[in-house]
């Protein structure tokens, strides 16, 4: 049929191949018809000769376009059949690393053997809600198109998951029922979805082995409905098995193991909870060592086991259920270990006390005795006896092991039904969606009674599943209208007849059974006799009469009859059940519960290799006991089959066919053989004849137009596409019966397509020839004109040159002269010179040399002069002094000779009495003297004694240093003595030490000698030295500058560093913001969630009267305003019937309760006449108080202007005694600068104690000045101000006095407790102040100890340095508290100023006000006495109480945004609220702030609960909070907010309360409208990104539409309802002004958009790593250019710079991945190097699915691709494929303050907001 194809050479063909299944080749010589082979070459360059079959003369299959290769759906290739479906599979599986691939309606799906990152959540997040062909194939995709139809259709699904053991049929299941699990959520809150997921660990531990083909192979059929309820949410699941291969539980093949469950056991028998059931190592038992291989790799058994408890407590079995499984199958273990022996050759026994079977007697709770009976024996019954008879041992042995087989199939039936049991909720199903996980076609070398039912089972689903793929076809061209052709295809009915009809197989099997000497034999005859002849589908093999031959859809099988019989009727010894149902073991009573059951289970009993199953699922509509008796496991097979078909033909059946690509588990590793069994096993291909018999490709017409647009003319091309199309295809395709023409598809025939695309691919390379000549020819002339060009320029440079070179030369030799004569002048100058300069130098050193001989001379003269004199001097003074000794002496002499001479005279007159009276005389005058001379002593005496006692005390002083000085000379004394002794001896060795100084004279010449030899040494070792030093010094150098560079290097080094910490700071700040507003997201769902509780709750209380208590765990504020607005709500509403059912007797009680009012109003009015004289006391009282207060204050403001003198002067003498002692180290500690700064701290701390008692007595004393005002302005009330007690009259004046006390007593408690806390405060500043002082302490010490290694200069240098820069600091800190004081001291002035001007105002109004009313009528008042002037507004506005909840609503609840956005101020709403709060902190309300603020924030969360889809609700309240937020901080009265306020602005601030926390809620309330808003945006934005970004063709004609297969794909083609760029931008200007118009903060609008942006590029490269269709050159261009319209808006609107370009790159970047060249190493580094936005992950993702739309591109090759990877092993990333859709950047609110004034703002009259009144 396609004989026009092969008859151009180089047609490429498939051709069969033993090995490969298929192989490629190329024709090398035209074929013509009547040829009997084809010359063909091979890939590897072989030349073959392939004959063509004479009968048939059919030719090879033709190879499909590479353009086609790669495809998502096998029924887009052109070319249906075998080897294409092969090829396309490998190409995917093994290059391109896919393993799903679609075939028409079936998902396949290839084993990789290696876990992939496809199955996150961000994955089932990114297929959620996408079309089916819209994404590339993934079971997720699936499982999304089956609940999007039972959501869409109301009608039940089904997802059929099949292959053969080993193909990953578990886990497609698991994967399909965690997406259902993800997606929908449960409807309760029992965690549903939780307990279906946790049925899997348990159904793998009992129902999964390690087989040879797979380590968690299924060893049973399930089908799993999962019910979900009329909002498709999931309630509850419900599973049924089939086939459960008990023979596994007594015998395992070579390499294969038992149930999990009892390995799990084994591995966990060292806890103690599992002593009781003696077990040991698996190896120990024979039911788990006969695979001998009781380990899987990389499984750890203990933890599994503990996930299946786990999984057990989830689904409600408690601890003693569990602990009663394991005690059953721990005896299942014991059991297979007792060992049975023969007693002779017809019976068996059991020996005595074998402790396997004591130990199963003990855990079933059975007698010993009974059970090693009945094991050894059985019961005959015949009509009239009951005999007892022995059993041999082997019978025994399999009695024995048909009774363990019996126990594990009804606890695997008990655990299935438990389980069941959890997953079922009260909730009504609506609907469910079923997920088959079924075995596969299996055929072996021997096949039995178990694969013939498994085969048997699929000839039954293959059948369903021709059919539906039948009605598909069909439906599809009657919606297109076109002809119906019977479409012919495999019909298995007469298969499923030859097994299931009446006289079938089975039928044949069961009356066998029923025979009394019925037998595998006589079973095979009547087969033979039956069907032999009558079926075709029957055959009977050649050697064998024991075995038949079926032929399958998939293949034939041969099926051995040996053990049939006994597998179908799977019998058990009934004494053996009646041992187990006397057991006290509760759980194996309720096991063994129904007789019957026990007696008949659905089971076999031979194990003898083959693979042995158990339906475990029996009917339930079974009539009778004996009835369910009489039926044996092919009955009960059948039955249950044929319920599961019912079951899926009630229901929309989506296929999985799991292949298995090689038999020894290798990754990525495609064996053909083993692909091609299972494709045709499991229906693939049948899919694939089916669509190939018909019309397999399948276009739209404007699909078809854009493809094949460049084989139209345009005289071709009319307005009506359709009839376009017509024209081209009659032209293009003379064979009218290769397409059709539907309503909205053209149909093509197999084959077409390619040859449409050879057409077309033609048409390109032809233009591209074309356009290659023309361009080829500009670039010739155009590079002949620039090297004619270059030529002439050429030659005029080089003749210019030339002409240059001469003028040159002439030049240089005109100068050579010049310079030659110039220069020998010169030479003969400079000898000149050196010759004058050499005579002069001669002359001068000769003179020079005269001149010191000379001095020498006069020296050595004046000298010798000086020696003389000395000489001359000492000679002299010796002569002197001996004569001057001589003299004395002589002097003596005679002086004592007179002496004598006169003595003896005196002697002589002594005696004589003349003498005596001459003496008296003179006595007598003497006398007289001396009187005189004693009186004027006397009176001398009297001012000496004052001296004296002065000079007595100078003197003991001065006695007790000479005391001390005469005992230190004493000692001297007596040292010198001891000198004087050793004089001697001193004089003694003077001479020895002349005698030396001989020999020492001696020795010195020796000495110099050596001195002069060492000192030559010496000079010569200096010499060596300094060039030595002049090398180190040179390395010195080089040190430096290594030095230098390193320290640059290091700068540089630490520049980047701190540049990373910097980053990494912001990085785990922005964490930090991100983690804390998801925190509060996660506390806004839950308190949406217990709002739409509450509501939910008062629904269903409606009639229940009474109060309603609000959730504690909700904030005081809120509780309180939920409260109030609910009373509120509550009196409002019952006002009305109040009203109705008043009655007569409460109207004249409330008559009589009004005249008692009306006489105490009368009262009240006399006593505040006698009250009025009081209070003008008080208020002079008040005015006195007020005068001191401010003479107070003026003396305040004295000492402190002094004191800041004090300071200024102690840092001026600071600063002196530094400079004085900087030489000194006058910043060390102890230093008098650290003396003077440590006195001028400790007088500051001193100073700043007292300053804050003055505060605090300030603070007190404006407490006092509030509530004297209160009472003023209550003073019209009976209460608290009397005097004294004993004027009060009566005892209500007394409890008012008692009230007032109170009043007072609590004001001191609240005055004591600010005192605490601020004295708290203090002491802990004071301990902060003692740490820091400690931390200084030791950092000096620190400091110091570095100081001392230091030279002396750089030490005093640095402690200078340090000392001047703490002190510096400490200084600042100083005057920081210094002006700290002053703003404080200003702020209290600004507080006085307003009190006293509001007391003034309160005493002129209450002046006013003492006006009695008689007096108002005598003395009218006159208009000309009232001063009228404009009124100064304040900015506030006024509103009573009961107002509050009409302000709320109707300036929040019934706001319309848009008028308020157009017509009036942005931020209106928040300022009206700020200037309200304003006035309530005038009047010191906390109760009116808490709950305006309180009702503020709760009726923002409603507005935005119940309209928080309204992207211009959600932006208006977003700016109005921030406003808000923003003039709390602008007006808070905090410096840092106060910079840029007017003076007037100032005067507006809070004065009364701090509204710190206030400002943290509503700055919480603002993260979570922007969550809000960005959330908004989302939805409008997700569904145009993909459409706009990626689906829509921007650049026409750029990107042409592959041809696609069964699940179309969303045409790129704009369509009236089709998203566009330009819906995007349209929707961001939209988002922009809308913000803008409501006066967001720009800061906050850039945020906005870079969230906006983000979203874009992750949603748009999200669909591009998941859509292979996507990935190619021409659509890398188009997002290029779509970005770059995205940059141009943001250049518009002047957001480039808010950061959402660079939200983009990762986008940008795998857009330039798919245009840049991808074929050599060079191309690999430049890649790596570009893409640093794209994990190792997208990057590898993007090349493999690179897919070429046009031939003249190339794929990009395995090598190139691991090349990569290579390159980027070394990467530190995320694994995770997909970028976080969800992820919200965390937001900021930079403080934006308002230049708009308070006063002057108006409130329209259409905000209805009259009652308001501004202050």
């Amino acid at each position: 049929s396609f004989t026009d194809h092969y008859e151009p050479c180089c047609a490429r063909v498939w051709i069969p191949d033993a090995e490969e299944v298929w192989k490629s080749a190329e024709l090398t010589k035209d074929y013509k018809n009547g040829d009997a082979s084809l010359q063909l070459m091979l890939e590897d360059g072989t030349s073959i000769e392939h004959t063509l079959d004479p009968k048939t003369k059919n030719l090879p299959y033709l190879r499909n376009p590479d353009i086609l290769v790669g495809e998502n759906d096998l029924t887009a290739l052109s070319y249906l059949h075998e080897p294409a479906v092969l090829h396309n599979l490998k190409v995917r599986f093994v290059d391109s690393k896919l393993i799903y691939t679609y075939c028409g309606i079936v998902l396949v799906a290839i084993n990789p053997y290696e876990t992939l990152p496809i199955y996150g959540t961000d994955i089932i997040n990114a297929y959620s809600g996408q079309n089916m062909g819209d994404m590339d194939p993934h079971i997720f995709a699936v499982a999304e198109e089956a609940y999007k139809q039972m959501a869409r259709d109301e009608r039940n699904q089904s997802i059929i998951v099949s292959g053969e053991s080993g193909a990953g049929k578990t886990v497609s299941a698991k994967y399909a029922m965690r997406y259902f699990a993800t997606v929908s959520g449960s409807a309760s809150e029992a965690n549903v979805e939780e307990k279906v997921l946790a049925s899997n660990p348990i159904m793998e531990a009992i129902g999964n082995a390690k087989t040879t083909r797979n380590d968690n192979s299924s060893r049973f059929g399930k089908y799993i409905e999962i019910g979900f309820d009329t909002r498709f949410r999931i309630i509850g699941a419900n599973m049924r098995t089939y086939l459960l291969e008990k023979s596994r539980v007594v015998f395992q093949a070579d390499e294969e193991r038992n149930y999990h469950i009892f390995y799990q056991l084994c591995a966990s028998s060292h806890l103690p909870e599992f002593k009781n059931l003696k077990l040991s190592n698996a190896n120990d038992f024979l039911y788990t060592r006969q695979g001998r291989s009781p380990v899987i790799g990389g499984v750890d058994d203990t933890k599994e086991l503990s996930t299946t408890r786990n999984a057990f407590t989830l689904l409600g079995i408690n601890e003693s259920y569990q602990m009663g499984l394991f005690q059953v199958l721990a005896a299942i273990l014991h059991l297979g270990n007792v060992e049975i022996k023969d007693r002779d050759s017809d019976s068996s026994v059991i020996p005595p006390n074998n402790r396997h079977l004591t130990a199963f007697c003990e855990l079933v709770g059975v007698t010993y005795q009974d059970m090693s009976q009945w094991l050894c024996h059985r019961k005959l019954k015949t009509a009239t006896e009951t005999y007892v008879k022995p059993l041999p041992r082997l019978q025994a042995t399999n009695a024995r092991d048909a009774l363990s087989k019996h126990i594990y199939a009804k606890l695997f039936n008990w655990i299935v039904e438990h389980v069941n049991k959890a997953l079922i909720t009260n909730v009504k199903q609506h609907s469910f969606i079923g997920v088959l996980d079924i075995y596969g076609f299996e055929t072996f070398e021997i096949n039995s009674f178990e694969q013939f039912c498994i085969n048997y089972a699929n000839e039954k689903l293959q059948q369903q599943f021709n059919m539906h793929v039948f009605k598909l076809e069909q439906e599809e061209y009657m919606k297109e209208q076109i002809p119906w052709t019977l479409i012919d295809f495999y019909d298995n009915q007469p298969c499923i007849n030859l097994i299931e009809a009446k006289m079938g197989i089975l039928d044949l099997l069961d009356e066998e059974c029923k025979m009394p000497k019925g037998s595998d034999d006589s079973w095979a005859q009547k087969l033979y006799n039956t069907h032999l002849k009558t079926s075709s589908l029957f055959e009977k093999p050649r050697m064998s009469n024991r075995a038949f031959i079926i032929k399958h859809f998939a293949d034939k099988v041969e099926y051995q009859c040996d053990g049939f019989l006994e597998k179908n009727k799977d019998t058990v010894n009934e004494e053996q059940i009646n041992v187990l149902k006397a057991s006290k073991f509760e759980l194996l009573m309720e096991l063994f519960h129904d007789g019957e059951k026990a007696i008949s289970p659905t089971g076999q009993v031979q194990g003898t290799g083959g693979r042995t199953r158990l339906s475990i699922k029996p009917d339930k509509s079974r009539d009778s006991k004996s009835k369910e008796h009489k039926k044996t496991v092919g009955c009960q097979f059948r039955n249950s089959l044929q319920m599961l078909m019912e079951t899926l033909n009630a229901t929309t059946p989506h296929y999985v066919r799991c292949i298995k690509p090689n038999d020894f588990k290798m990754a990525f590793t495609f064996d053909p053989k083993r692909a091609v069994q299972q494709l045709r096993a499991c229906g693939v291909l049948e899919t694939i004849r089916i669509s190939a018999a018909g019309f397999p490709s399948r276009w739209t017409y404007q699909e078809f137009f854009s493809r094949y647009r460049v084989l139209m003319k345009q005289k071709d091309v009319l307005p009506d596409k359709k009839l376009t199309c017509k024209n081209v295809l009659e032209k293009l395709v003379q064979d009218q019966d290769k397409y059709q023409f539907g309503k909205t598809k053209i149909f093509f025939r197999a084959g077409q397509v390619a040859y449409l695309e050879k057409l077309r691919a033609d048409k390109l390379r032809a233009a591209c020839i074309r356009i290659q000549k023309t361009i080829r020819c500009w670039l010739a002339r155009k590079k002949y004109l620039r090297k004619r060009s270059a030529a002439i320029t050429i030659q005029r440079f080089t003749r210019g040159y030339q002409a240059r070179c001469l003028a040159k030369f002439m030049r240089r030799t005109q100068a050579a002269t010049v310079i030659q004569k110039y220069r020998r002048m010169y030479v003969e100058k400079k000898r000149y010179r050196q010759k004058q300069a050499a005579a002069l130098a001669m002359q001068t050193i000769l003179r020079a040399y005269m001149a010191r001989q000379k001095y020498q001379a006069l020296l050595r003269e004046h000298k010798a002069v000086i020696i003389q004199r000395h000489v001359r001097g000492w000679l002299a003074r010796c002569w002197y002094k001996r004569c001057l000794v001589s003299i004395v002496v002589l002097q003596c002499c005679i002086r004592r000779m007179r002496a004598r001479r006169e003595l003896k005279k005196l002697k002589i007159e002594a005696r004589s009495v003349e003498h005596f009276k001459k003496l008296n005389k003179g006595m007598e005058n003497k006398i007289m003297q001396l009187q005189r001379r004693i009186d004027e002593q006397s009176k001398e005496n009297r001012s000496v004694n004052e001296k004296l006692v002065g000079l007595e005390n100078s003197y003991t002083a001065e006695s007790e240093r000479m005391r001390g000085e005469l005992n230190r000379l004493r000692g001297v004394e007596e040292e010198a003595k001891k000198k004087t002794n050793q004089v001697t001896s001193l004089l003694e060795e003077l001479e020895k030490l002349r005698k030396e100084l001989s020999a020492t004279q001696q020795e010195k010449k020796t000495i110099e000698d050596w001195a002069q030899t060492y000192r030559n040494e010496m000079e010569k070792m200096v010499s060596e030295l300094k060039e030595q030093n002049g090398s180190l010094k040179k390395d010195k150098d080089d040190l430096n500058r290594m030095i230098q560079e390193q320290s640059q290097q290091m700068t540089e080094k630490m520049v980047r560093s701190i540049a990373q910490e910097t980053q990494q700071l912001e990085t785990d700040l922005n964490e930090e913001r991100s983690r804390y507003q998801n925190l509060l997201t996660e506390h806004l769902r839950l308190e949406e969630k217990y709002d739409d509780l509450k509501e939910a709750m008062v629904s269903s209380n409606v009639s229940k009267p009474g109060h309603r208590r609000t959730d504690s765990t909700h904030s005081s504020n809120e509780s309180e305003y939920t409260y109030n607005s609910e009373y509120a709500e509550l009196e409002e509403g019952s006002r009305a019937d109040v009203t109705r059912g008043m009655d007569t007797s409460l109207t004249l009680k409330l008559q009589k309760r009004l005249t008692e009012l009306e006489q105490e109003k009368q009262s009240l009015r006399n006593e505040l006449e006698n009250k009025e004289d009081q209070f003008q006391r008080d208020d002079a009282e008040f005015k006195k108080a007020r005068g001191a207060e401010l003479e107070y204050e003026s003396l305040k403001r004295q000492e402190l202007e002094s004191e800041n003198k004090k300071l200024k002067h102690n840092l001026a003498e600071m600063r002196q005694s530094l400079l004085g002692d900087a030489a000194a180290g006058a910043g060390a500690p102890g230093s008098p600068a650290y003396k003077v700064l440590l006195e001028q701290l400790n007088a500051s701390c001193e100073e700043l104690d007292v300053r804050k008692e003055e505060v605090l007595i300030l603070r007190s004393q404006l407490v006092s000045q509030k509530e004297a005002m209160h009472h003023k302005e209550t003073m019209t009330e009976p209460s608290v101000y009397a005097e004294d007690v004993s004027k009060l009259k009566d005892a209500d004046e007394l409890k008012q006095a008692c009230i007032g006390l109170k009043d007072t007593n609590r004001l001191l408690e609240h005055q004591l407790q600010t005192q605490r806390r601020t004295y708290d405060n203090e002491v802990e500043s004071l301990r902060s102040e003692l740490q820091n002082v400690k931390e200084e302490n030791n950092r000096q010490q620190q400091l110091l100890a570095q100081n001392l290694q230091l030279p002396p200069e750089a030490r005093i240098e640095a402690s200078l340095q340090h000392e001047i820069t703490r002190l510096t600091n400490e200084n600042l800190d100083l005057m920081e508290q210094l002006e700290k004081q002053d703003r404080t001291i200003r702020k209290l002035k600004k507080q006085l100023k307003v009190y006293s001007k509001r007391i003034g105002e309160m005493g002129a109004g209450q002046t006013e006000g003492q006006t009695s009313p008689g007096q108002m009528v005598d003395e009218p008042i006159h208009p000309v006495n009232i001063p009228r002037r404009e009124k100064d507004f304040q900015g506030m506005l006024e509103y009573k109480k009961e107002d509050e909840l009409k302000l709320v609503k109707n300036l929040i609840l019934e706001l319309k945004p848009r008028g308020v956005a157009v017509n009036l101020i942005p931020g209106l709403p928040a300022y009206i609220l700020f200037m309200c709060l304003r006035h309530a902190d005038y009047v010191n309300d906390d109760q009116k702030v808490r709950t305006l603020l309180t009702s503020t924030i709760n009726s923002i969360k409603k507005i935005l609960k119940k309209r928080g889809d309204d992207f211009e609700t959600v932006s208006f309240w977003l700016a109005n909070t921030c406003r808000f937020l923003h003039c709390l901080k602008q007006y808070s009265g905090d410096e840092a907010f106060m910079k840029h306020n007017t003076q007037r602005q100032n005067e507006h601030c809070l004065s009364n309360f701090d509204l710190a926390e206030y400002r943290q809620v509503i700055s919480d309330l603002a993260i979570q409208i922007y969550q809000q808003l960005i959330k908004c945006m989302e939805n409008i934005l997700q569904p145009m990104i993909v459409s706009g970004m990626l689906e829509h063709e921007t650049i026409q004609g750029v990107s042409g539409v592959k041809p696609t297969g069964l699940r179309k794909r969303t045409s790129s083609i704009a369509d009236e309802g089709t998203y566009t760029l330009d819906s995007i931008l349209r929707q961001l200007s939209a988002f922009h002004s809308t913000m803008c118009q409501h006066g967001t903060d720009p800061e906050l609008i850039k945020q906005v958009v870079k969230q906006q942006f983000y979203i874009i590029g992750a949603v748009t490269l999200n669909n591009l790593l998941l859509r292979k269709d996507m990935c190619s050159w021409s659509k890398g261009m188009q997002i290029r250019y779509n970005v770059s319209q995205l940059e141009e808006w943001l250049r518009d609107k002047g957001l480039m710079t808010c950061g959402a370009k660079e939200t983009l790159e990762p986008l940008i970047q795998a857009a330039q991945l798919l245009q840049v060249k991808k074929k050599t190493d060079e191309d690999a580094e430049a890649i790596c190097s570009m893409c640093l936005a794209l994990t190792t992950a997208q990057i590898v993702k993007v090349l493999n699915l690179y897919t070429p739309v046009n031939e003249f591109e190339e794929r990009v090759s395995v090598a190139f691709i691991r090349t990569i990877q290579t390159r980027l092993r070394d990467r530190c990333e995320s694994p995770q494929l997909l970028m976080d859709t969800k992820m919200i950047y965390p937001v900021t609110f930079p403080f934006s303050p308002s230049s708009l004034a308070l006063e002057t703002i108006q409130i329209p009259g259409s905000l209805n907001l009259a009652f308001l009144t501004r202050v």
